[in-house]
């Protein structure tokens, strides 16, 4: 009756295939096809069949990023047979008893874990490394049954056992003939993963950051429970930090921008996460997509490339295919040979079979500044649980006697819906229905160099500037090469110690703050910038009794109440300009502070020069566009328009 399924269940692992059920989907996908490897995303092979690619986490080298490369192969399964079989059909077919294995525990031990957790939160959060990270151990095991039988008995008991997930999969892909070193072992896996990364239909794309755990007690998730979750400070704040970092991912793939949808509850079998989805529209070639979204937040950090470095810094083996992603291209009806959607799930939640017989299930947890550590040892439990269970490697338990329909409990929408009150309504609403700019406008057409120090808040800053209509452009900051051509510089975030001079980049952005304002030319800094120009400016600059990583503050913003989200660990102060300080050109500008009630200053002005501590692009940021719009005017000399209400600032 399913004959693709029949081959695959009797294949003594030499055929390749691919087990699918989709988000909603009623049937299993069977797949089947050659296998080749690619080195680049832009290698994988689109000339008209379907593909699907299994991306490791090495590829954010492609990026430039930092990362243990382990070798492992970008591997396509190029399908060339396919059938759907019915769920009911799949379930009755597939082999229903979990294969025998042998499990070994966590290759880092709690204790273990939970110390490189707090050296994260204190030397890398406390430091100005970043907002979050993601570290990741792996749950160990051994078994001896063959790949296929192995495979599909764990792929049905996930479809069985897991609520709620995006995507369950069991992949094989043995190496393509030829193949030497790490490529020359296949790739098995299985697994329930929660969470999209991207996808690409009819020009819109979508992304769905998730973020933020409720773990279900052993009888069942609870309205007190869950009401408690979404009541959190800390893991608010978590799923907010990955939603910025997404939406700069946005920002950078859709000329218009993205749009902000939810928030929503993603209820599996023992946790619940909260989450957005984000949309926008892209002409982008899906390949060249997925390169400019590695990888999410979610299962890395921000701002991400550093989050890179401090995985690698603290995760002594490689990732392998952990928070890398499947990406399933398929040809796009009536639209020509090389037209491609794309459906790419992120690879967590996932049982690896590596040829030897050992079984390796990685999970990990997002730190942040309010994490305690032994609670996050508790989450990477809780997150492999859901994979080890429905594959028998750890007891199942009874469970609840009924499924509780968390976001159907008195309440539960609600809390939902008060999170928004926190959102910039300028990421909400559709960026096609942002206000037209009127040709007239001073600021209309006036040239913007946007220049990028490691975070890529800069690609949401570019699209505001736009959409006051300016012409903004953003430029790495090592690729910069004048500061002085354009209307307006302005210098952007970035990881690190405003004070460190020996960073080359903070050594470039005090550069080009002093040549920018030597020339007297219009500059705006940001974050960073905006320390660096503060200590220029004779303002000590010192870390804050605790970081502010993804906190929405109001503050003083010269006489106006302004909300706004801010990412820093450290913080300039008001002092009295020392006698040294006083000949620089920066000093000489006797810039004017405006300070919040704890001394720190928020924002510096001066003939031609602005500044912000806050991330006035941030989703965060309600009051952010009106004040961006007040600082671009400030620092190129054009009168400021009428702000209504909390939003105006002058």
């Amino acid at each position: 009756m399913h004959p693709l399924l029949d081959r695959v269940l009797a294949s003594d692992g030499s055929l390749p295939f691919a087990l699918l059920r989709r988000h909603g989907g009623t049937d299993v996908e069977v797949l089947t096809g050659d296998v080749v490897d690619a080195d680049l995303l832009g290698d994988i092979p689109l000339d008209g069949a379907p593909v699907l690619a299994v991306v490791p986490f090495r590829q954010a080298r492609e990026r430039g990023f930092t990362v243990h490369d382990d070798g492992a192969p970008l591997r396509c399964l190029v399908v060339r047979e396919s059938e759907r079989v019915p769920l009911a059909d799949a379930l009755a077919t597939l082999p229903p008893e979990p294969v025998p294995a042998e499990p070994l525990g966590f290759d880092i031990a709690d204790d273990e874990y939970a110390g490189m957790v707090r050296r994260v939160i204190d030397d890398e959060i406390g430091q100005g490394a970043g907002a979050n990270f993601v570290l990741m151990r792996r749950f160990e095991a051994r078994t001896d049954a063959p790949p296929v039988a192995t495979l599909t008995s764990w792929f049905r008991a996930l479809l069985v056992h897991e609520v709620g997930s995006y995507w369950t999969f069991a992949v094989h892909a043995p190496a393509p003939h030829g193949a030497q070193g790490p490529a020359a072992a296949g790739v098995s896996l299985a697994g329930a993963t929660p969470e999209r990364h991207l996808t690409l239909q009819d020009g819109v794309a979508r992304m769905n950051p998730i973020s933020g755990t409720y773990r279900h007690p052993v009888t069942g998730p609870t309205r007190e429970g869950v009401l408690e979750f979404l009541r959190d400070t800390k893991e608010n704040e978590e799923l907010f930090m990955v939603v910025d970092e997404e939406m700069k991912m946005m920002s950078a793939l859709c000329p218009d921008g993205g749009r902000i949808l939810g928030p929503y509850l993603k209820q599996m079998a023992r946790l619940s996460h909260t989450e957005y989805l984000l949309e926008g529209r892209t002409a982008a070639d899906p390949r060249d997509a997925l390169r400019l979204t590695m990888f999410a937040p979610t299962v890395t950090g921000s701002p991400m490339e550093n989050a890179c470095t401090v995985i690698a810094r603290h995760e002594t083996r490689p990732r392998g295919y952990y928070s890398g992603f499947l990406a399933l291209f398929e040809p796009a009806p009536g639209a020509g040979p090389t037209a491609y959607s794309l459906d790419a799930p992120i690879l967590i939640r996932t049982a690896y079979l590596h040829g030897d017989g050992r079984v390796s299930v990685p999970a990990g947890a997002t730190l942040v500044r309010h994490s305690v550590p032994e609670h996050e040892v508790a989450e990477t439990h809780a997150k492999a649980a859901g994979v080890l269970a429905s594959l028998g490697l750890v007891e199942r338990g009874a469970g609840p006697d009924a499924v509780v329909d968390l976001t159907a409990q008195d309440g539960v929408a609600e809390a939902l819906t008060v999170r928004n009150r926190q959102l910039a309504e300028f990421w909400v609403r559709p960026q096609d229905d942002a206000p037209a700019v009127v040709d007239a406008s001073p600021l209309s057409g006036r040239s913007v160099l946007v220049v990028d120090h490691e975070d890529q808040f800069t690609t949401m800053l570019a699209h505001q500037l736009r959409h006051l209509g300016m012409d903004a452009r953003v430029v790495r900051w090592d690729a910069v090469t004048d500061v002085l051509a354009d209307d307006l510089v302005v210098l952007g975030p970035g990881p690190g110690d405003p004070r460190d001079a020996t960073d080359p980049r903070i050594a470039a952005v005090a550069r080009r703050v002093e040549e920018r304002v030597g020339a007297g030319r219009p500059l705006l800094a940001v974050c960073l910038s905006h320390q660096v120009l503060a200590g220029l400016a004779g303002f000590p600059v010192r870390p804050l009794r605790a970081p502010r990583q993804g906190v929405r503050l109001e503050s003083d913003v010269f006489g106006t109440r302004a909300a706004v989200g801010y990412y820093n660990t450290f913080g300039a102060a008001v002092t009295t300009l020392s006698a040294a300080d006083a000949g620089t050109p920066v000093a000489r500008l006797a810039l004017e502070p405006s300070v919040d009630a704890e001394g720190v200053v928020t924002s510096l002005r001066g003939p031609g020069v602005a500044s912000v501590q806050g991330h006035l692009e941030s989703v965060l940021s309600s009051d952010g566009f009106a004040v961006l719009e007040s600082a671009v005017r400030h620092a190129l000399g054009v009168a400021d328009r009428a702000v209504p209400g909390a939003l105006r600032a002058s």
